[in-house]
């Protein structure tokens, strides 16, 4: 089982519907390419939500004590707050509302794809402070990354 935030699972889909298959390491530490790589190979992976550090944030040289101190570009997101873990918490909020999901609930990869589909509509209201276009990008790209992962569409 692993715990994940929901804009980590999001982005995950997204990447997938960009057609990244072969996630590399990234330059701050955090483990978001293990942890993609085990939802795009294992769809009856255990998922726990969590509103906390997740299993992509532990290692991760921000994380400070269970606290990430990363500051934020607010150069597209001018009215986000400066600190990441702020921002996130924020966009986790917002996602749990919207798929109404819970810290602490259990679902497989693939169920909650099959939640996320029903909800990608509009994520300029998840994401209301990005004033630039990108999240109809993001939009996109989730909807064919649950395409993609739901059987679909050819991965």
């Amino acid at each position: 089982m692993l715990k994940i935030r929901p804009l980590h699972f999001v982005d995950i889909i997204r990447d997938i519907g960009n057609d990244i298959i072969d996630f590399k390491p990234n330059s701050n530490g955090n483990n978001y390419h293990a942890v993609a790589a085990q939802i795009l190979n294992n769809k009856d992976l255990l998922l726990e939500i969590t509103l906390d550090p997740d299993d992509v944030c532990k290692p991760c040289r921000n994380n400070a004590s269970g606290v990430c101190d990363e500051t934020i570009d607010r150069s597209f997101r001018p009215t986000a707050p400066p600190l990441m873990r702020d921002w996130d918490l924020s966009i986790n909020r917002r996602w749990c509302e919207r798929l109404k999901i819970n810290p602490g609930d259990r679902f497989t990869a693939k169920a909650l794809c099959r939640i996320l589909k029903d909800h990608t509509d509009n994520m300029q209201a998840i994401y209301h402070e990005i004033i630039d276009d990108r999240i109809a990008k993001k939009e996109i790209a989730v909807k064919k990354g649950i395409a993609k992962y739901l059987g679909t569409k050819k991965m």
